[in-house]
């Protein structure tokens, strides 16, 4: 399910796939029937079209389209869908969370049915074993329907369900303790008020007002209430003999009065803290009374069919709209909420408080505020400190009158990520000095102690989170997170995150890749490999060549998982951003790597990083391994932290007004050291005598 691109407030099932935007019954058409599309023979729009639902001729009557019953086992959850849809549309609408990362136009291979029974017709995909073939396996996106169907969804996916519940155990464990005091942002009180008499005869907002003065959990000075709310009074007041729950929203300069209910509220307060990702987005689902995240998931961001980077999103946003755009990362966001809340068995209006960190240009696009005047100089953002707002006014699919905090960002490309790490990490309460850096598309650091902070970003890209690699993908299960090499057999010896049959490689498995690749002479020093052709490991295909990292029968999508020269580039080219970004920083700052005390490292490489492997091939500085401290995700880390307690929320407003930005995209020194990063480790080999003597020495 997602929203018309024209009606954003009608939540439809018809997608156009070419296009990736949903239209409504009333705006339902082909708006390029003439042209060849590769999507048409599956597609419900043009299903509807040709059955005289809506004609290019202007006909807008609309014909019956018979409609159909689809089972979901095995919790027997039935919905009705019309002819020619999905079975990714009729999964959607019973609300069953399949993952559909490619936002189902059969590329990513991950929305897999069992068809127990009834008409269905499914397109040809090679994303499926034979053996998932021969057990009835489909891509509901792939899977039409036409006829009553009953489809099982598989134990993979059930078990996902449980992994959900399992990493938010793992998520409490790790971060228990960072908050001492919750205070959420929304709230729900409890009152038993005074019935009214002719010797307390006040109105009912001022019965309202000194029950809620009585309760001393708000301030009643600063008190708003909407025009709504005052016309609801005289009902809510009096339909449980005056026993009614007052949903507060508290914000900084005052409170709010969001909704009066009748009767008490005994239900648990949830939140979701948000990482909001250029390409993954990781969602904590949390118990708002102890702290405890009930579950945890992650996701690819939809927004990626229209770039890799920011700069692409934004001008993808200015062809189509900043609608659009906003619409693919909601469709992302609510579908992993989607699949908490049916880990957690909870609802939805349950979730009343939600803290998103993201980059300065995702949280513009997520809003619908114009971004492009960031891409152009001065590079100012429209709206850099956010006040608090309610998720029916962002179309996040939890509680409507929910409290959303979006975490303030310092610069056009330095955002609320960043201040959420700078949160957790504590950089700007160290004495001594630190470097930051998150590894990820943007590729943010963060240079400064209690004294200053200051930012940039280097655009490292996405391969560290597996995009613009063949076989990359992020840290799950499936994942190859290490890698050893043999120096005599020059083959692979792979740790896999789930220790399952692997289905790609993760940032982490790169750098150790890419230094054993290096260290045992397989490919030299600008990345291009020596090894015989001919040799057991090595492929060539039309393309490009590579190194087979797990043959086919080894992995869980029965091909060859290979790294080709184009992935070692796209990885140099990231280290070498990274590398660049940390000399120019601490230039701008008249310092060097000597004066550094602790680099703190954070990104999506699971719970594994490196150090050495990431010292080999030049993104990290050669150091004392002792200064290196890697601290997972923390953005959602701060998220977390946020959603939990206003100190911290206002903490971060007071971090990002503290940072001072430099900007690199204007900086001729920043290309300079950019293009000497791009070598393995670097053209300067002053700066990595121990590298170089390994090298040599063949270890």
């Amino acid at each position: 399910m997602g929203y018309c691109i024209n009606h954003s407030d009608r939540q439809t099932q018809y997608l156009c796939m070419k296009d990736n935007i949903y239209f409504c019954e009333e705006c339902l058409t082909c708006r390029n029937p003439e042209i060849y599309c590769k999507f048409r023979q599956s597609c419900p729009i043009w299903f509807m079209v040709k059955k005289g639902f809506k004609s290019w001729g202007g006909d807008d009557k609309k014909s019956d389209l018979t409609e159909y019953t689809v089972t979901f086992q095995p919790e027997n959850k039935q919905v009705t869908i019309k002819d020619g849809a999905t079975l990714l549309d009729a999964a959607q609408l019973a609300e069953i969370p399949l993952n559909a990362s490619c936002n189902g136009k059969g590329a990513c291979g991950k929305c897999k049915l069992v068809v127990v029974s009834g008409n269905i017709k499914s397109e040809p995909t090679a994303l499926l074993t034979q053996e998932e073939k021969s057990k009835n396996y489909v891509l509901a996106c792939k899977t039409t329907v036409h006829g009553d169907v009953t489809a099982r969804i598989p134990e993979e996916a059930i078990e996902r369900n449980l992994k959900v519940a399992g990493l938010g155990e793992e998520a409490t464990k790790r971060l228990k303790g960072l908050v001492d005091d919750i205070s959420p942002m929304s709230i729900d009180i409890n009152l038993q008020l005074s019935a009214p008499s002719l010797e307390d005869p006040v109105s009912d907002l001022d019965r309202l007002y000194r029950g809620l003065s009585k309760s001393k959990q708000v301030d009643t000075k600063h008190l708003n209430i909407s025009l709504k709310v005052m016309q609801e009074l005289a009902e809510v007041m009096r339909n449980e003999d005056w026993s009614v729950h007052a949903s507060i929203i508290r914000k900084r300069c005052g409170s709010e009065v969001a909704a009066i209910h009748s009767g008490v509220s005994n239900e648990a307060s949830l939140g979701i803290a948000v990482d909001l990702g250029t390409t993954s987005i990781v969602i904590y689902l949390v118990d708002m009374a102890d702290g405890a995240i009930l579950g945890a998931t992650s996701g690819h961001n939809r927004q990626a069919a229209c770039g890799d980077d920011v700069i692409n999103r934004v001008v993808c946003a200015e062809k189509n709209g900043v609608k659009k755009l906003s619409i693919m990362v909601l469709a992302t966001i609510n579908g992993l909420i989607n699949e908490l809340l049916h880990s957690a068995k909870v609802k939805k209006d349950q979730i009343k408080n939600a803290t998103i960190s993201g980059n300065t240009i995702m949280t513009h696009l997520l809003l619908k505020i114009e971004p492009r005047y960031i891409r152009r100089e001065p590079y100012i953002p429209s709206v850099s400190d956010f006040p608090i707002m309610q998720a029916r006014d962002i179309g996040l699919k939890i509680n409507p009158l929910g409290a959303v905090f979006v975490f303030p960002g310092p610069a056009s490309y330095v955002g609320g990520d960043i201040v959420a790490g700078v949160l957790y990490t504590g950089v700007h309460k160290k004495a001594h000095m630190t470097l930051f850096i998150d590894v990820g598309t943007n590729g943010e650091i963060v240079l400064g102690n209690q004294d200053f902070l200051m930012t940039a970003s280097c655009s490292a890209g996405p391969a560290f989170e597996g995009g613009g690699v063949r076989w990359g993908m992020r840290a799950e299960e499936g994942a190859i997170e290490k890698v050893v090499i043999a120096k005599d057999t020059l083959a692979p010896d792979y740790g896999v995150v789930g220790d399952v049959k692997p289905r790609g490689i993760c940032g982490s498995g790169m750098i150790d890749l890419i230094s054993e690749l290096m260290m045992s002479g397989i490919i030299n020093q600008s990345g291009k490999f020596q090894l015989d052709e001919n040799h057991p490991r090595m492929m060539r295909d039309e393309y490009d060549r590579g190194y087979i990292i797990a043959y086919a029968n080894e992995t869980d999508v029965e091909k060859d998982i290979v790294f080709t020269e184009t992935d070692i580039d796209n990885l140099i080219r990231s280290k070498g951003a990274i590398y660049a970004g940390f000399l120019v920083l601490l230039e701008e700052a008249g310092m060097d790597f000597s004066m550094i005390d602790e680099i703190i490292l954070t990104g999506g490489f699971g719970q594994y990083l490196n150090i050495e492997k990431a010292i080999n091939i030049g993104m990290l500085p050669e150091l004392d391994q002792s200064k290196f401290k890697y601290m997972g995700n923390s953005s959602i880390a701060g998220a977390y932290m946020g959603l939990l307690s206003e100190k911290h929320r206002l903490e971060s407003r007071e971090i990002s007004n503290n940072m001072t930005y430099i900007d690199f995209s204007s900086n001729n020194k920043y290309m300079d050291e950019f293009t000497s990063a791009l070598f393995l480790p670097h053209t300067n080999i002053n700066s990595f005598p121990t590298v170089i003597q390994k090298i040599k020495e063949g270890k």
